[in-house]
């Protein structure tokens, strides 16, 4: 913070009670300060007092050196208080010593075993170190367009096109004996106001010279659905006005914000109220007060009810508001709200969360993690409407402790998946259908292009069933599970349909030699042949065993029954009941015509010919091995479409 002044001749520590008391930080650690000066070092009770009480409002202005070494110090003179443990212990948590802050949470929950902050301090340093190791995929960057050596927080994005953001920011104005905050020693805050050119690049911000802005602070603003009402905090150090935050409203006229005026939200009252969020609906305006509530600040609610008035306060239950405090919320939608709190378990000083509301009313909260949470305090978020991105205030990385604003975004993750659509012999399939159903209620009907290609985008973590069929060909089915890991990925499934009205060769099932004896590496091609009965359950089929032209017809014939037979027994013991299936041993006396893909994959081979002992001898011997192969074969085929129908 350097170096702190102060004027008054004479100082009186019930004055510099009572500005701690509403807040002024900065004018009461200096008074605390020149006591401390004045002070005997016999007088070591006094001496622990005063250094306990600079240490406040030093953790207060967030400066967590000044605060530890003022906390020390009262530990040396012996300050009676526990909570100068757990004091102590937010300050190192804050300044990301997680380890000597876990031991002073521990000192402080000897006497306090059940107290939550210090509970959930424990639990947010433990999580601190995993949330840097494992970050999200938020993408933050500081905003030097909207930043200055002073400080600027709550952003706020409007417009119809979110081209507009307003903050608060001290920066340099004209300066005059009111514009020092008695809170935080810096200039008076003044509401600030950055817009996009014509190519959508933000432009530097000006300051609203309208009415709204004063020579007190103004802050944290949130405006109507039609943009024409702003609410916003306004902070006017009064002395004889112990309140030190009211929630006030602007109407703009055109292109300026008026006068603004204090909002009634419990009358005759001197409650602070501060960080005004107006729901997206226009029915509630949430904010930040501390009275009655669970310990520290709260968040609340109150209906508006015509255009200033407001009924109905509710504070938002134990779920959002800890003993700790609860601020600067941000309502996205009905069932969304962000905010920011120091009281769940975080990383350090103010971290934002995000809770979401279920059907039964119950909110359900999480941290947002590294590297939108930092040690330091992160606060006062903002999106660009459906988009994961926006900007958010922070201190992080600034000595002082001022509060600077970040843009942050989430990359898109896409999940898709593709592929292609081709018959047995891969000839592409135009006119394909792939249908994709899955448990996020996607039911989506895709024709296969052309070149039998196909695309659909998917999400993540969720279970699909997909089905590709054609006219004139049996369906296929796949499932698939996609990944729940926040990254891009691409899936790639190929449907391989079989035809109806033709026997389908089945690659890969392999004998003994001279036996029919299945060998263990057609498994494989014997479960596809399974997984085709079973995505087909109306059909029978017909296996057939071919041989090549050597031996015997009589020898052949028996060969292959025996070896279609055992591909039949293994489909039986698999669980297919054997109504639906027929061996046919063939022996050699059909012999395999030649098909467009065996054409191009052998010059000496033209489509449609047949693969006749004649034909064979006319080729070289080892044109001859290959043609022999083509006619030792299992094949499949459709024998009736009507199995259990009926």
């Amino acid at each position: 913070m350097g170096v702190i002044i102060f004027s008054c001749k004479s100082v009186k520590l019930s004055v510099a009670e009572e500005k701690q008391q509403i807040g002024e930080y900065y004018d009461a650690a200096a008074m605390y300060r020149k006591l401390y000066a004045k002070t005997k070092p016999t007088q070591r009770d006094m001496r622990a007092y005063l250094s306990y009480r600079m240490g406040i409002c030093f953790q207060k202005l967030n400066d967590v050196k000044q605060a530890s070494t003022y906390y020390q110090k009262a530990m040396t003179f012996n300050y009676p208080d526990s909570l100068l443990f757990l004091r102590l212990a937010q300050v190192y948590h804050q300044g990301g010593k997680y380890n000597d802050a876990v031991s002073y949470y521990n000192r402080f929950l000897e006497q306090n075993p059940e107290n939550i902050i210090a509970l959930n301090g424990i639990i947010g340093c433990e999580l601190a170190a995993k949330m840097k190791e494992n970050p999200t995929l938020y993408q933050v960057r500081r905003m030097e367009i909207f930043n200055s050596r002073f400080g600027e927080f709550s952003p706020m994005l409007t417009g119809d096109d979110y081209d507009k953001l307003y903050f608060a920011s001290s920066r340099a104005k004209k300066v005059n004996k009111d514009s020092i905050s008695a809170i935080t020693g810096q200039l008076t805050n003044n509401l600030f106001l950055a817009e996009k050119d014509e190519k959508g690049a933000w432009k530097k911000p000006v300051e609203l010279e309208d009415a709204v802005n004063t020579v007190y602070d103004e802050g944290t603003p949130s405006f109507s659905v039609d943009g024409n009402t702003m609410f916003y905090t306004y902070c006017e150090s009064d002395p004889l006005d112990s309140r030190t935050a009211e929630i006030y409203m602007s109407p703009r006229s055109g292109a300026t914000w008026g006068i603004g005026s204090r909002i009634n939200l419990i009358k005759d009252s001197a409650t602070s109220f501060a960080h005004p969020s107006l729901s997206p609906d226009g029915k509630y305006l949430y904010f930040v007060a501390e009275f009655g509530g669970y310990g520290g600040k709260d968040i609340y609610r109150a209906r508006l009810v015509g255009q200033s008035d407001f009924s109905g306060i509710e504070n938002l239950g134990p779920q959002i508001n800890t003993p700790g405090d609860e601020m600067f919320p941000y309502i996205r939608d009905s069932v969304t709200l962000y905010f920011a709190s120091n009281g769940h378990p975080g990383l350090g000083g103010l971290d934002i969360f995000k809770a979401t509301l279920d059907s039964l009313g119950v909110w359900h909260v999480e941290n947002m993690g590294a590297p939108i949470n930092s040690m330091g305090d992160d606060f006062g978020i903002t999106f660009e409407g459906a988009w994961e991105r926006g900007f958010f205030s922070s201190n992080r990385n600034d000595a002082r402790g001022y509060d600077h604003i970040y843009s942050f975004e989430r990359p898109t993750v896409t999940v898709f998946i593709e592929g292609y659509v081709s018959d047995a012999e891969e000839n592409a399939l135009e006119g394909a259908i792939v249908r994709i159903v899955g448990k996020d209620g996607l039911n989506e009907k895709i024709v296969a292009k052309p070149d039998g290609s196909y695309k659909v985008e998917l999400e993540r973590d969720i279970s699909y069933v997909m089905m590709a069929s054609a006219p004139d060909y049996l369906n296929q089915y796949f499932e698939l599970q996609t990944d729940p890991d926040e990254r891009n990925e691409t899936y790639y499934v190929d449907f391989f349909l079989s035809p109806i009205f033709k026997p389908t060769v089945v690659e890969n099932i392999f004998y003994d030699f001279d036996k029919a004896t299945l060998r263990p590496e057609s498994q494989e091609a014997l479960d596809e042949i399974i997984k085709i009965l079973t995505d087909n359950p109306n059909i029978t089929i017909e296996m057939g065993a071919h041989t090549d032209r050597k031996g015997s017809e009589t020898y052949n014939e028996g060969l292959a029954q025996r070896r279609a037979q055992s591909v039949v027994d293994y489909l039986i013991e698999a669980g297919i009941p054997s109504d639906r299936l027929t061996a046919m041993g063939y022996g050699k006396s059909e012999p395999k015509t030649v098909t467009h893909r065996m054409a191009e994959e052998n010059e000496f081979l033209e489509e449609d010919a047949v693969l006749t002992e004649e034909f064979i001898l006319t080729l070289t011997p080892e044109q001859q091995e290959i043609a022999d192969q083509y006619n030792r074969r299992t094949e499949f085929k459709v024998t009736g479409m009507n199995y259990n129908l009926y």
